[in-house]
């Protein structure tokens, strides 16, 4: 996996102030950030320091307050939200350990305008090519074919996601063969069959999700739930996620107007992929239904992608635990360095195993 995540020439001491910055919980003078390193056993003059920080406030990961001898230096939200965490070591904590944000976080969209480094994109773009020759060399009939076979491992992983003990064969069974295999409840069934019916939908309607609006969003999310016992609008009371103290909006005109805003967001974003990585966050964050968040913002994710003739990602390979950290560490510290990771390699499994030339 190729993954680029922050300066790849960050040199130790940068990372030593990056660290020290961010465990100091306020701004830390010239002088402080000297006594740290020193501390640790490196011995830098002043102005190597200061050159430091000096790059460090020009890739944005930290901010300078106050002038002369009375400037200080903090961690910003942007370097916040792709620190390095370790994740097993976080969810080894207590959840009232953790440190987590318990409430929704209106600065979320600021911090989400970009997302993928100048070589994350450059990587995706040539990933994304080897998809774009790969189908201009299959048949009509292949094509339909292998779009098929995506649809029901991403059929089958998404709803194993949310607990479904569908197997990838009984899913395949239901959805080429119609027939309803035994040991499952109807909700499973309906859940597997929703999912095949809402990206049928997005692939006939290709063009409605090259601007995103909340209504799309709406109507993917009505096509998922259907049969489920679900409401279909958006949610007006408090809704609670298990593992977690985040707690979403519980206000229908805030939730309604968090959807705008994460549609504007998307909408001003030109690379197709930061739209999709964008989708699958804020959705998944807000939490605008009562249920089935978590899977709209992976087929609204895909109908962008597939809007703009991009490859679908199937999620065939992903860690279902790992998933769920990701999104964990996301509502928690707005922390999205582990999701991005996921999601370029997943990103890379659909191009190297479908639509294959």
């Amino acid at each position: 996996m190729l993954y680029f995540l922050m300066a790849l020439s960050l040199n130790k001491r940068q990372e030593l102030v990056l660290s020290f910055l961010e465990q100091a919980q306020k701004p830390q003078a010239v002088s402080d950030v000297i006594q740290y390193i020193h501390t640790v056993g490196y011995i830098f003059s002043r102005m190597t320091i200061y050159r430091d920080l000096q790059e460090l406030q020009g890739l944005g990961y930290i901010q300078k307050s106050g002038a002369g001898r009375g400037a200080v230096y903090a961690t910003t939200q942007g370097y916040r939200a792709i620190r390095p965490i370790d994740v097993e070591k976080y969810f080894e904590k207590d959840l009232e350990k953790r440190h987590a944000k318990e409430v929704f976080d209106f600065d979320i969209f600021s911090l989400l305008e970009s997302v993928f480094s100048s070589q994350e994109l450059v990587h995706l773009k040539k990933a994304n090519n080897v998809y774009t020759q790969n189908i201009q060399q299959l048949s009509p009939t292949v094509l339909k074919r292998e779009y098929e076979r995506l649809a029901i491992e991403l059929s089958w992983k998404s709803s194993k996601i949310e607990g479904n003990t569908y197997t990838l064969l009984e899913t395949e069974y239901l959805l080429r063969e119609q027939q309803e295999p035994k040991g499952h409840t109807r909700s499973e069934t309906n859940m597997i069959l929703n999912h095949k019916i809402a990206l049928d939908y997005i692939r006939a309607h290709k063009k409605r999700f090259v601007k995103l609006q909340v209504r799309d969003i709406e109507d993917v999310h009505s096509l998922l739930v259907e049969n489920l016992g679900v409401s279909k609008n958006v949610r007006s009371g408090l809704v609670r996620i298990t593992g977690t103290v985040y707690k979403p909006l519980d206000n229908v005109f805030q939730i309604t107007e968090a959807l705008e805003k994460a549609c504007i967001l998307i909408n001003t974003q030109k690379n197709p992929l930061t739209k999709a990585f964008i989708a699958m966050l804020l959705i998944a964050y807000i939490q605008p239904f009562e249920d089935g968040n978590k899977r709209t913002s992976r087929l609204i994710g895909n109908a962008l992608l597939i809007a703009h003739d991009v490859c679908p990602l199937s999620f065939r390979s992903i860690d279902e635990l790992e998933y769920k950290k990701a999104m964990l560490l996301f509502y928690e510290q707005n922390n999205f360095r582990y999701f991005k990771e996921l999601f370029i390699e997943q990103f890379e499994f659909s191009v190297n195993n479908y639509f294959g030339a």
